[in-house]
């Protein structure tokens, strides 16, 4: 991966104020294993006890693992930058593994299973990660302190999760992903919009070889009435863009 410095990326390199990157584990019944997931603390996290964050659950795509965000696509980094900058409000940023058959990333050789189960992960993801997270961090157990945002396959486990559960997360970020226009879309987005929300963002490339389902998915959010934002950018399926995205949207959370 090579970074070249400029406006774009100036968020990517290392800030003087850093926060902290964990591996956790957790205990999922749904998925009948032992898995982990990292999480990002904010600087000042360890030293201010009394003090609770808003938390932004980050997903990964497919191919990729808890691991993805935080070595190709620089979360920590952008976090803390944008937090030194009073561009971002303190948050913590929760990014779990997204296979359902994966223990943890492949990298660790831990033995793997097929999981059968509809929207296993999605399920798990809500009902006993942020559980977990509640009440191991001092996260604020609200709605409008909780985001969801992933890209490709993770921007699909952000619709369905949000479709799913309309009352879990204030912010909804899908990126890089679109859908077709189906009666179960517009019955999830309707359940959405009487729930209420903070933010609807979407970001995708205007090469990406999902660019025609993400306009779907700009004009099913339009004609079922949900004031969102569509954010279309050059180039394609990339981390270069994952990670401008990420950088955008960071700033618009828990405001």
């Amino acid at each position: 991966m090579l970074i070249v410095p400029g406006k774009r990326t100036e968020n990517y390199g290392e800030a003087n104020k850093r926060g902290t990157v964990r591996y956790m584990w957790y205990d999922s019944n749904l998925l009948g294993s032992n898995r982990r997931m990292v999480v990002y603390t904010p600087y000042g996290y360890e030293t201010n006890p009394k003090e609770k964050y808003p938390v932004l659950y980050l997903l990964h795509g497919g191919g990729g693992d808890e691991e993805a965000w935080t070595s190709m696509g620089r979360a920590a980094q952008i976090l803390d930058n944008l937090i030194e900058k009073g561009l971002a409000k303190p948050m913590i940023v929760v990014m779990p593994n997204g296979n359902p058959g994966q223990q943890a990333a492949a990298t660790l050789n831990l033995p793997t299973k097929q999981v059968t189960l509809q929207d296993a992960y999605v399920k798990s993801l809500v009902t006993e990660i942020i559980p977990f997270i509640e009440k191991n961090f001092r996260a604020i157990p609200k709605k409008d302190s909780r985001a969801i945002a992933g890209l490709s396959m993770g921007g699909g486990h952000t619709l369905s999760a949000s479709g799913l559960y309309p009352d879990a997360f204030g912010y909804i970020c899908p990126l890089s992903i679109g859908s077709q226009p189906t009666d179960e879309l517009n019955a999830r987005l309707q359940g959405i919009k009487k729930a209420g929300y903070k933010l609807y963002w979407f970001g995708v490339g205007n090469t990406d070889f999902l660019y025609q389902s993400a306009l779907s998915l700009d004009k099913a959010l339009t004609d079922n009435g949900l004031q969102h934002t569509f954010f279309v950018t050059d180039g394609g399926h990339t981390w270069a863009n994952w990670r401008n995205y990420l950088d955008t949207f960071s700033r618009l959370l828990f405001k």
